[in-house]
């Protein structure tokens, strides 16, 4: 069963309860975790965790001692770290997991595999990706088109409600593009419900996020018309992520 908590202005931390134990993905506000635990009468197993960023990580310390629970995470940013990952997989309450390492929004993102679930924290995005703080586009490329070679079955649990917004940066580059119209309808009905986006599924990224479709005509042409230096999906993408960060 997957929970999705509400946190900050757009954030969302994950509960994932596996029939052996509770994790908790990328808890940046430790209040309307332990609000959700206590309520529940919960005892959460692990904290997984896909990078550094405060708003991600910003409650780990908190939960890590009230549950005295393992933290899992790559590199050596994460607050109150336990087990330090590489790219493989892993054994979290017995059960298997693949750990994928997908540098570009920061060198020592990770992303966690289980099932048809994919915890992609701030790489992949529904409908769009993160900026590049630390990386560059070729490594933010290569680690997208890891994520998209994934089941077209999986659901992909990002960490922000940006869905609107991209699919309106969608739009643009593809305003023809059906899939990318019909998905705005869904996701405007679903806002308007107050309900969340996410999780996406990787076969409607796959139709609609013009990050993960740097191979199409449509695309290529929109992006050379924004600076691509050629049309190779390198540079594809580089152009598109640059259009992106002025979009309005």
């Amino acid at each position: 069963m997957l929970t999705l908590i509400p946190a900050f202005t757009d954030n969302y931390i994950y509960l994932v309860d596996t029939q052996r134990g509770l994790w908790i993905v990328d808890p940046g506000d430790a209040a309307p975790v332990l609000s959700y635990l206590e309520d529940k009468q919960l005892q959460p197993s692990a904290i997984l965790c896909t990078h550094h960023h405060g708003d991600h990580v910003g409650g780990v310390a908190t939960l890590q001692a009230r549950y005295g629970i393992p933290v899992y995470g790559h590199g050596t940013r994460i607050p109150c770290l336990t087990h330090a990952l590489t790219e493989g997989s892993v054994a979290i309450d017995g059960i298997r997991l693949e750990v994928l390492e997908i540098p570009g929004h920061t060198l020592d993102h990770i992303a966690f595999y289980w099932e048809d679930l994919l915890f992609c924290g701030d790489t992949l995005f529904a409908a769009g990706c993160g900026r590049i703080f630390e990386g560059n586009p070729a490594m933010m490329f290569a680690s997208l088109q890891k994520l998209a070679s994934l089941p077209k079955e999986t659901r992909v649990c990002c960490a922000h409600e940006y869905t609107q917004s991209n699919l309106r940066f969608a739009a643009a580059v593809e305003p023809h593009n059906p899939a990318v119209t019909e998905r705005q309808q869904k996701v405007d009905g679903l806002r308007r419900a107050g309900q969340p986006s996410l999780p996406s599924h990787l076969g409607e990224e796959l139709a609609s996020n013009p990050f993960l479709r740097c191979q199409q005509e449509s695309v290529i042409a929109a992006a050379c018309e924004h600076g691509a230096t050629d049309r190779s999906p390198t540079a594809v993408f580089a152009a598109l992520r640059q259009w992106k960060d002025h979009f309005p």
